[in-house]
């Protein structure tokens, strides 16, 4: 049980240091599944959240906490939100909406193109 938490432990550490966020050099052109895969992908992986189970990028909890469109995703994405933070600053300009509208279209496919 003891190796078990150990190693539950340490797998927490390398995913939120992996996951903070880095500072840009400059504009970067990437599309919605990279910039997920760079930023989200490792709390998120596959529309899940491995922090909070309740606070998921499945469709049914975005739809309930109101958050089924690209604007209110996008603003998450930018500024954060509870426990999540901001990836404004790493965001390529746009890049907010790009990974948004690339979420909420995974959403709407129930996360089946990973």
């Amino acid at each position: 049980m003891i190796r078990w938490i150990a190693g539950l432990v340490l797998a927490l550490v390398v995913v939120t240091t992996s996951a903070a966020p880095a500072k840009a050099e400059g504009p970067v052109d990437l599309n919605g599944a990279e910039l997920f895969s760079l930023h989200c992908a490792g709390c998120h992986l596959n529309g899940g959240n491995i922090i909070r189970r309740g606070k998921n990028l499945k469709l049914a909890t975005l739809e309930r906490r109101g958050l089924d469109s690209v604007d209110a995703i996008a603003r998450i994405a930018r500024d954060g939100a509870g426990q999540m933070s901001g990836y404004g600053d790493v965001l390529s300009e746009g890049g907010d909406r790009v990974v948004a509208s690339w979420v909420l279209e995974q959403a709407q496919n129930a996360w089946i193109q990973g």
